[in-house]
């Protein structure tokens, strides 16, 4: 099977490395900006600041060959599969984050909170 992913925009965060990075949003993420590719402008229509959206990642820095971990990297607890949990490593680490838009000026949005580090791709945007 032959498959293309072209991304829509590109994260720019205070979060520059995966250590830095909270495990969720909701654990003191901070707020972030999507830098929309300027093609897809007009998929925008619709969105406005106070909307939920939820950001499909692709989280390029995760270890692919990963199958399994320990929850959280809590290695006081036990390893599991990476599919019965969160972890960005796993074969196709694909992100679900949901966020608050702040503020839209273009194809820039604002949005929080985001636990994704600088330079993330953004597959695709969907509403909650």
């Amino acid at each position: 099977m032959d498959m293309t992913i072209t991304p829509v925009g590109i994260i720019r965060s205070p979060l520059k490395h995966r250590d830095d990075a909270p495990k969720q949003g909701n654990e003191g993420a901070p707020s972030a900006e999507l830098h929309l590719d300027p093609a897809f402008a007009s998929a925008l229509e619709g969105l406005a600041p106070g909307a939920r959206i939820i950001l499909l990642t692709w989280l390029h820095k995760s270890d692919r060959s990963c199958l399994r971990v320990h929850p959280r990297g809590d290695v006081s607890r036990p390893i599991r599969g990476v599919f019965s949990t969160r972890s960005p490593d796993r074969p196709n680490p694909i992100g679900l984050h949901e966020v608050t838009i702040t503020a839209i000026n273009g194809t820039l949005l604002v949005v929080t909170p985001l636990e994704a580090i600088d330079g993330t791709p953004v597959l695709d945007i969907k509403s909650t």
